[in-house]
């Protein structure tokens, strides 16, 4: 009783979290001893009944198929609702998730490469590009955003009045890491509201 109580704890999978929910399941899944009939060896019901080999993957993907149904909201169990194994379950999951993820994952690169200060401040801006490149690592692992590549993007859509510190800061011997350029940049525009605000 105690395993459907911690399943009945995970978070939901909604048009959201597949990722995250991915991942915590499968590790779930391991604890139980059941992910071998989901995505493993054991996918497939056995064709010789060896000491009940038969009746023990029947509870295994009984347990799974639970575990996969309770933890999806209502919209997305109508997908897998009638599938008889975990396997395919699992399967058309990812599919969907996987064709979804792709055209989210597109939106997000265009929206990343075209982002620009604007009106934003300093911290504000750094915090869309940071969350921008997180949702797109999220999405796809092998497209994680490294510190470099993220400082180019912020640099590229700074306002023009920051140009010239910038071009000070990347002839230092050592370069700032993103958090310090982060606060550098946030003193000078911090700097640059003081003086405009200074009556002569």
């Amino acid at each position: 009783m105690a395993e459907f109580q911690a399943s009945a704890a995970l978070r939901k999978l909604n048009n959201n979290n597949y990722n995250t929910w991915s991942t915590c399941i499968v590790s779930y899944l391991q604890g139980q001893d059941i992910w071998e009939v989901v995505n493993g060896d054991s996918t497939a019901e056995p064709r010789v009944d060896t000491n009940g080999a038969v009746h023990k993957w029947r509870v295994k993907r009984g347990k799974a198929m639970f575990t996969l149904k309770t933890t999806v909201e209502d919209e997305l169990l109508e997908h897998i609702r009638d599938l008889e194994t975990p396997k395919q379950a699992w399967d058309v999951l990812a599919s969907f998730f996987s064709k979804k993820n792709d055209a989210k994952l597109q939106l997000l690169e265009n929206e990343w490469l075209s982002v620009t200060q604007k009106e934003l401040t300093i911290p504000q801006y750094f915090h869309k590009v940071k969350s921008l490149c997180r949702e797109i690592g999220d999405l796809d692992p092998q497209a994680r955003i490294v510190e470099s590549r993220m400082k180019r993007i912020i640099v590229h859509g700074l306002k023009p009045e920051f140009h010239s510190f910038v071009a000070a800061v990347q002839g230092w011997p050592t370069h700032p890491t993103l958090g310090e350029f982060e606060n550098l940049l946030a003193s000078q525009e911090a700097l640059a509201k003081q003086m405009s605000g200074v009556s002569m």
